[in-house]
């Protein structure tokens, strides 16, 4: 198996409490219905919703992958950080094990926030990481980011959400 990390800093102008509530404890509500052209629903199949929860993500038809597990691995409301792992996908293809996120929300001098994420993928048996592996990880990573783009957009349109 080999591991590899990708690190990445994103923007948001939402301040890092309100980030952290929309990504990280709202996710599972947020998702379907400010994404529902790709998230058709989210599952709740263990726990509620801190450590060692587990969530089944239903993709939209036409998505190009059916569904995805994550289990919560850290939600700390007080320091701001969440870390998850994705267990299960059709998007592994017997070439990922698992993939692990762990996401810090920063305050930026805007008033907003960086997310400093750090995803460290495992790969299956002896798999190698091949520029066509990492062409699929950058698609699925592009996909992602506009998803927490609708959610990001959602919460500044309803600040009460």
């Amino acid at each position: 198996m080999g591991v590899f990390t990708k690190e990445a800093e994103v923007s948001t102008p939402l301040p890092p409490a309100k980030a952290f509530k929309a990504f990280a404890v709202d996710i599972e509500n947020l998702m379907p219905k400010v994404a529902s052209q790709t998230v058709k629903s989210v599952e709740v199949l263990e726990g509620n919703g801190g450590p060692g929860t587990i969530r089944k993500i239903n993709f939209a038809e036409g998505h190009g992958l059916s569904h995805a597990k994550h289990k919560v691995d850290v939600l700390d409301k007080d320091n701001l950080v969440y870390a998850y792992t994705v267990m299960e996908s059709d998007f592994f293809n017997k070439k990922i094990e698992k993939i692990s996120y762990d996401i810090k929300f920063v305050a930026a001098a805007d008033g907003g926030s960086t997310v400093k994420v750090a995803a460290t993928f495992y790969t299956a048996g002896d798999t190698e990481v091949t520029p066509d592996l990492m062409a699929q990880i950058k698609e699925a990573s592009e996909k992602r980011a506009l998803v927490m783009k609708a959610i990001e957009s959602y919460v500044l349109a309803n600040p009460d959400a």
